[in-house]
């Protein structure tokens, strides 16, 4: 769950987009699958920069989108797949599209590095950090029916929460509780890398999170921590009536039109879907994590999706389709991150005018954010979690993405103050 300790990919494990892969009768409307398999070297920022940058600019549209002419077409392609090489990607996902301007949806590389099997857009992928957009949207929909309010202390729905009495269900969903992020624990890293099959409970992820001390008091700064959004998920439980993956289920999922979105409880993952690869293993080498149990981040970072469902969801949660419009503005609110051009409201960020989530565990890592003045939707998933010069790989991607058709709004996040022996989700 990524956004440094922050690792928003969630916005991490945490942690979508207008529109579906069908293609309209537009200009520029691009649907395709490429499987480059070439050699990796040199720096992935370096790519990012060069690859959108070797050919002229396309004309500004008056939206400031570009038509997704064969011409701007031409220049994605090269530009993920620069990134690709550079960072030793083995595949990925893209799904890109604004009213009017055409379609650009792609999938290049590998879904399985053994088999050679290509990466399609129809692929299953887990979304990492992208499920705390689902847990806090459900979150909001109960504030909506009375049942919560935002400024609520959790102690008042779990007990035992250092500081519950203060920390405020606000303060969670934005990242400024000031509890200990359980995915930063040594005993969890090493209790997920020695067993990545065995399953989580909630209590467990708290237990390793409420040993440590309390890191600021609430409301004192900003930071990204997965504990908050376990919290928040008990909280759903407790005012919903029902199982977490049961009221995301029949509240958000099917509300929103998600066919192909789902909250497993344990490792399940619908076929067809991607391998994943990860060196955040106990040997420090890297792994095909495909069938981990993703219960470790559970309301943080289990969910499993797919393109076209998130092309969809970037649009809802930016707009605030399941919720009253009060409500949406005061999720949208952010406050300062620490990183430039970054704000974080409840269980959503705003980076250089794109709102939405990227999300990051074991194995995967994605992208999906919806710019609202173009209308515009970006879709990024990607099989690996591997950084390439301590930035993410679905960072690498937005940047060169934006680069070509929004460089007033180049996606950047990076990473802040991550440990060493550990990637949260």
């Amino acid at each position: 769950m990524r956004y440094s300790q922050l690792r928003w990919r969630r916005l991490c494990v945490g942690v979508a987009a207008a529109g579906t892969l069908a293609v309209p009768a537009t200009a520029g409307a691009t649907y395709g699958v490429t499987a480059p398999d070439p050699p990796l070297f040199a720096a992935a920022t370096t790519a990012a920069t060069t690859a959108a940058t070797t050919a002229p600019s396309p004309p500004p549209s008056p939206s400031g989108f570009p038509e997704l002419s064969p011409a701007v077409t031409k220049r994605l392609d090269a530009a993920i797949q620069q990134v690709m090489r550079e960072a030793e990607v083995p595949g990925v996902i893209v799904g890109l599209s604004a009213p009017g301007k055409g379609n650009y949806v792609r999938a290049f590389g590998v879904a399985d590095k053994a088999t050679r099997t290509p990466m399609d857009p129809g692929l299953y992928m887990r979304i990492g950090s992208e499920t705390k957009t689902f847990t806090v949207t459900a979150l909001l929909e109960l504030v909506d029916q009375g049942k919560v309010g935002l400024d609520d202390p959790i102690a008042k729905y779990v007990d035992g929460v250092p500081n519950g009495n203060r920390i405020t269900l606000r303060e969670l969903a934005g990242m400024r509780s000031g509890l200990f992020n359980y995915s930063m624990d040594e005993d969890f890293f090493k209790a997920l890398t020695s067993d990545p099959d065995r399953p989580f409970t909630p209590q467990e992820l708290l237990d390793f999170a409420f040993k440590h001390p309390v890191n600021f008091q609430p409301g004192e700064k900003f930071e990204y921590c997965n504990t908050n959004l376990i919290l928040l998920g008990l909280v759903v439980e407790k005012a919903g009536g029902a199982p977490l993956h049961e009221f995301i289920q029949k509240n958000v999922v099917e509300p929103a039109g998600l066919r192909h979105t789902l909250f497993p409880t344990g490792a399940e993952f619908p076929n067809p879907h991607a391998h994943g690869y990860t060196a955040q293993t106990a040997s420090g080498k890297t792994e095909d994590s495909t069938d981990w149990n993703p219960s470790w981040g559970w309301a943080a970072g289990a969910m499993i999706s797919d393109l076209q469902d998130l092309r969809t969801w970037a649009r809802v949660v930016a707009t605030g389709t399941l919720l009253t419009p009060k409500t949406q503005a005061e999720r949208l609110k952010t406050g300062p991150s620490g990183i430039p051009g970054a704000g974080y409201g409840l269980g959503i960020f705003n980076v250089q005018g794109w709102i939405g989530h990227n999300g990051s565990l074991p194995g995967y890592e994605s992208l999906t954010v919806y710019l609202p003045e173009a209308r515009a939707t970006l879709v990024v998933l990607l099989n690996t979690d591997i950084r390439q010069d301590k930035v993410e790989p679905s960072t690498l991607i937005g940047q060169a993405i934006t680069r070509i058709v929004t460089p007033d709004h180049v996606f950047n996040l990076p990473v802040q103050n991550a440990p060493p022996t550990t990637q949260p989700p």
